[in-house]
C-alpha cells in the first residue's frame, strides 16, 4: 500500500518539474496545478462526508461509539518458544471460565497465536461492558479468585514479556461479533503522529466503506491507555490468497487510492500480524 503511494508521489513529481519560460525564468504552472487539483477535489468531496471537528471535545468522545460504553483490552504476550503449547493449553482451560462467568461483566472477543509476524506470541482481546467501572469490578473479583491467581503465577513462568492497552472502538467500524471459521486474522497496528487521530478518523470513516464487500472488517480500535496514538484494525480472511485478492480489489474502487494517499503521511510506524485463532476463540 505504501509503495503505491510513494510511486504515485514520484510520478506526480516527475510530471510537475519546473520548465523555463520564454524570458528564461522558471515556470511553475505545472507544479501549482498538479499539487492543488487533488486537494481541491478532496475538499469538494469532504462537503458530503461528516467530519469531526478536533477542537470541540476529547478524542474518546468524538471518535468512539456513543451508544455503547464498552472498553477493550488488548493483551500481547511473548511466550518462551518451548512453552507455547503448554501456554495455549492453560489458556484454553481458564479463559473460557472467565468468559462464561455471568458475574464478570466482560467477554473474550478473540484469542490467537501469531502465525506471521513476531513468533511465539499470543494475542487476546477482551471487552468490558460498562467501561472502566466494569474493568475495575472484574479485576477486583479476579484478585479474589484462587484459580485465577494460580493461573497467573503458572502463566508468568512461561512468558518472556507482556504488554497491554486499553482501547475504544471507532464509531464507524463494525462491532466485533463471534464468527464461524476457519479464518485467519490480520491485526494491522498503526503508530500515528501525535495530533493526527481526528484526521485519521475522518479519512477512515470513508475508507471503511471500500472494505465491506467480503465481510472482512472485524473491528477498529484506538488506544486510551498504554502506547498512545495507536490504531488497530482487525480483519478476517479465508486464507492468505483471499487476503491478497481482497486488498488488490480495493485499488480498483474509485477513491481508495486518494484515501491511502492522505492517510500514509499520518503514520510513524505500522505492523501486520497474521494470526490463527485458538479453539476457544469466539472469532474462528
Amino acid at each position: 500500500m505504501a509503495a503505491r503511494v510513494l510511486l504515485r508521489r514520484s510520478l506526480a513529481g516527475a510530471s510537475a518539474r519546473p520548465r523555463l519560460s520564454a524570458g528564461g525564468g522558471l515556470a511553475l504552472r505545472g507544479l501549482v496545478s498538479s499539487a492543488s487539483r487533488p486537494r481541491e477535489d478532496s475538499w469538494l468531496k469532504s462537503l458530503f462526508v461528516r467530519k469531526v471537528d478536533p477542537r470541540k471535545d476529547a478524542h474518546s468522545n468524538l471518535l468512539a461509539k456513543r451508544e455503547t460504553s464498552s472498553l477493550y483490552k488488548l493483551q500481547i504476550h511473548n511466550v518462551k518458544p518451548e512453552c507455547l503449547d503448554a501456554y495455549n493449553k492453560l489458556c484454553q482451560e481458564v479463559l473460557p471460565k472467565i468468559h462464561e462467568e455471568k458475574h464478570y461483566p466482560c467477554a473474550l472477543v478473540g484469542t490467537w497465536n501469531t502465525w506471521y509476524g513476531e513468533q511465539d506470541q499470543a494475542v487476546h482481546l477482551w471487552r468490558y461492558e460498562g467501561g472502566y467501572p466494569a474493568l475495575n469490578e472484574v479485576m477486583s473479583k479476579l484478585r479474589q479468585n484462587k484459580e485465577f491467581t494460580e493461573f497467573r503465577k503458572e502463566r508468568g513462568n512461561m512468558l518472556l514479556s507482556r504488554k497491554n492497552q486499553l482501547l475504544l472502538e471507532f464509531s464507524f467500524w463494525n462491532e466485533p461479533v463471534p464468527r464461524e471459521g476457519p479464518n485467519i486474522y490480520e491485526l494491522r497496528s498503526y503508530q500515528l503522529r501525535p495530533g493526527t487521530m481526528i484526521e485519521w478518523g475522518n479519512y477512515w470513516a470513508r475508507a471503511i466503506r471500500f472494505r465491506q464487500d467480503n465481510n472482512e472488517a472485524v473491528g477498529g480500535f484506538f488506544s486510551q491507555i498504554g502506547q498512545l496514538y495507536m490504531v488497530h484494525h482487525l480483519w478476517a480472511y479465508k486464507d492468505l490468497q483471499t487476503r491478497e485478492d481482497i486488498r488488490n480489489a480495493a485499488w480498483h474502487k474509485p477513491g481508495w487510492d486518494e484515501l491511502v494517499y492522505y492517510t500514509v503521511p499520518l503514520i510513524q510506524e505500522m505492523e501486520s500480524r497474521i494470526m490463527i485463532p485458538l479453539k476457544i476463540s469466539p472469532l474462528q
